[in-house]
């Protein structure tokens, strides 16, 4: 038994010392490692003397010599020794540059009179243009107001009504005058049959009402989608919604005649144009509820100061 212990602290004795021994080299191996790095950086701070004096020697030369100076110093002067004579310092007002200098901040300047020429040329084109384009715009509402003065019209304002119709207006710079008389005839804004006509004396049947009224209008049968044109000259005083005759032009013809066209659609005036005799102002819609027994047509009504005229009679 107590060789055994013997043994074992041998061998612990034995491995200490081999670890020792491992260490102690690990660290000679380390220290000669560092040394040798150390001794390569002090080499490289070695100061080569002979290089430092050589070009002490080449300063020298190149140096200017006392008198050299003085002679420059003289040609500068005594007050301005505080900065650079080549160059003028910022705000300063007592030092003039010379030579190329001189012609350089000349040159300077008047790039920057002529950068700010420039600027200036072309904000007060921008302010041309903003008052060309001003008057341009403004040009269009005075002619408006003149023409109106003297009478003409040049509307093209789009008139919204119900059963999406609207209105362009056909505008025309000078307008004639009217003068509708008794005597003149009108054509026919469509051809087709008189479905109920025109009846002031007596009352009349309608189909669809089922009753009898008087028609203040001669009722012609159409097809749907057909142009409808003008009967005569005149101008555009209304376009309106009616619920019993639909989208409605009326027309004043002069001296106090006024024709009326109902039942349309895709209207092509507006008010204020002037319409020629031919000239289309929509075309036939579907008929309203007031004449569904009827059947599609156009409602034509003639009127002298506002009371009914019968449309045959005039009707070429």
């Amino acid at each position: 038994m107590a060789r055994r212990n013997r043994n074992s602290i041998r061998k612990e004795r034995i491995i200490m010392l081999a670890s020792s021994v491992f260490v102690l080299a690990a660290l000679t191996v380390t220290g000669v490692y560092v040394r040798n790095n150390n001794k390569a950086e002090r080499e490289n701070y070695v100061l080569d003397f002979e290089a430092i004096e050589k070009n002490s020697t080449d300063t020298a030369e190149n140096m200017m010599s006392a008198e050299e100076l003085d002679t420059l110093f003289a040609e500068v002067g005594t007050d301005d020794l505080d900065y650079d004579p080549s160059f003028q310092e910022a705000n300063s007002q007592h030092v003039e540059n010379t030579g190329e200098e001189r012609g350089l901040r000349t040159k300077l300047s008047q790039d920057e009179e002529s950068d700010k020429e420039d600027e200036k040329e072309k904000a007060d084109k921008e302010k041309e243009d903003k008052k060309t384009e001003s008057a341009k715009k403004s040009e269009p509402a005075e002619k408006k107001e003149e023409a109106e003065e003297a009478g003409m019209f040049d509307e093209t304002v789009d008139t919204a009504m119900s059963g999406d119709v609207q209105a362009e207006a056909i505008s025309t710079t000078v307008q004639p005058d009217l003068d509708f008389k008794e005597e003149d005839g009108l054509v026919w804004p469509i051809v087709g049959d008189v479905l109920v006509n025109y009846s002031m004396d007596r009352t009349i049947y309608f189909p669809t009402l089922d009753q009898y009224k008087y028609n203040p209008a001669i009722v012609i049968a159409a097809a749907q989608g057909e142009k409808i044109s003008a009967a005569a000259d005149g101008r555009v005083t209304s376009v309106a919604y009616d619920p019993t005759i639909g989208n409605t032009v009326v027309m004043d013809l002069g001296n106090g005649y006024e024709l009326t066209y109902g039942q349309l659609e895709n209207i092509t005036v507006s008010e204020g144009s002037f319409v020629s005799v031919g000239d289309g102002i929509g075309t036939v819609a579907s008929p309203t509820k007031y004449y569904s027994i009827e059947g599609t047509n156009v409602y034509f009504k003639l009127t002298k100061d506002g009371v009914p005229v019968n449309p045959m009679s005039k009707l070429q």
